[in-house]
């Protein structure tokens, strides 16, 4: 991988993913690892691929490298894509156009609810009982 690169981060529910895209031969690393070792479910690797797909370059031109920490796999999954989609935009403003249009330059807002006190999770009440 060559030395300079665009860094990009991503956020949803609980993890964070730090992209570094660079110029290479489509090289896909998450954590040290191939992306298909990574994310084993079947539609993790099109969720994540889709920002290289709305600019017509999947899986060729751009060396990725990406450190993601936290959350579960659905979170892993678009805070990594979230994370290209920044890298790609800037690396290149005419990406912009294309990533606004698929919407993936827009962060998923939602997070875990906090727990009520009297509650047994976030809604979830006790139980009713006549007696």
């Amino acid at each position: 991988m060559s030395g300079q690169y665009i860094e990009g981060i991503g956020r949803r529910k609980e993890s964070i993913a730090r992209v570094r895209v660079s110029s290479g031969t489509g090289l896909f690393l998450i954590n040290n690892k191939e992306l298909e070792a990574y994310f084993g479910r079947t539609g993790d690797m099109e969720t994540i691929l889709s920002p290289l797909k709305a600019i017509g370059q999947e899986r060729t031109g751009y060396d990725v490298t990406v450190l993601v920490k936290g959350g579960g796999v659905t979170g892993q999954t678009d805070s990594v894509k979230l994370g290209l989609a920044r890298a790609l935009s800037k690396m290149n403003e005419d990406f912009n156009i294309a990533l606004r249009k698929e919407n993936l330059l827009t962060r998923d807002p939602r997070i875990k609810e906090r727990k009520k006190p009297g509650l047994k999770r976030a809604r979830k009440a006790p139980t009713y009982t006549k007696r």
